[in-house]
């Protein structure tokens, strides 16, 4: 199952004029592919994108394990221009938390917010070096995002983002925090970081 591990390897599926977004997610240490995330945006949004910067579109993206193809869990954001609300829902459709991004920030980042509206942790980092950390509101890092591991090589010659995923071992027993944080980390590429078309 996904949410047993604690480190994620997410690689972009490579393609030229493509609307959607597709990742595969594996386990760094063994390399076995954990899940397969995919952009479901609706039709009317898929043309749409090919005239209006994809940054501003609704898009919901679901993440379905690799062994069985069920969802694991799913991404949903709406229309937007200013502070993005982002929703993670469960398997079953549940609301989980929600990412609310910050208005006037020199670095960027967003707050992951749990369903009873409790601010989980910060996404704090350089959108430029795609290095990231999620911080509790404590200042304890529960994990962080870096492209160090991803291979320096590929993304010399392709857009793709490959990044890996660390969540910290303290965390091994609570899979909704897990499923935040990984959910996060996509949001940061799929919601935040993406420019689109």
């Amino acid at each position: 199952m996904l949410l047993d591990h604690q480190r994620f390897f997410v690689k972009e599926r490579v393609a030229f004029f493509k609307t959607v977004d597709a990742y595969d997610i594996f386990d760094p240490d063994t390399n076995e592919q954990l899940a397969v995330v995919q952009e479901e945006p609706s039709a009317l949004v898929k043309t749409l994108r090919w005239f209006i910067s994809k940054k501003l579109m609704p898009t919901q993206a679901t993440v379905y394990e690799h062994e069985d193809g069920s969802a694991a869990f799913s991404i949903h954001k709406p229309f937007g221009f200013f502070r993005k609300r982002v929703d993670v829902h469960d398997a079953d459709g549940e609301l989980v938390g929600y990412f609310k991004s910050k208005l006037f920030s020199l670095g960027g980042g967003f707050w992951v917010y749990d369903k009873k509206d409790r601010q989980v942790a910060e996404v704090k980092g350089k959108w430029t070096g795609w290095e990231f950390k999620f911080i509790t509101s404590d200042g304890d890092e529960l994990g962080y995002v870096t492209k160090k591991w991803a291979g320096l090589g590929k993304e010399l010659f392709t857009s793709a983002d490959n990044y890996i995923v660390a969540i910290s071992d303290e965390l091994a027993d609570q899979p909704v925090i897990k499923m935040l944080l990984l959910a996060a980390a996509l949001a940061i590429d799929m919601v935040y970081y993406e420019q689109g078309q």
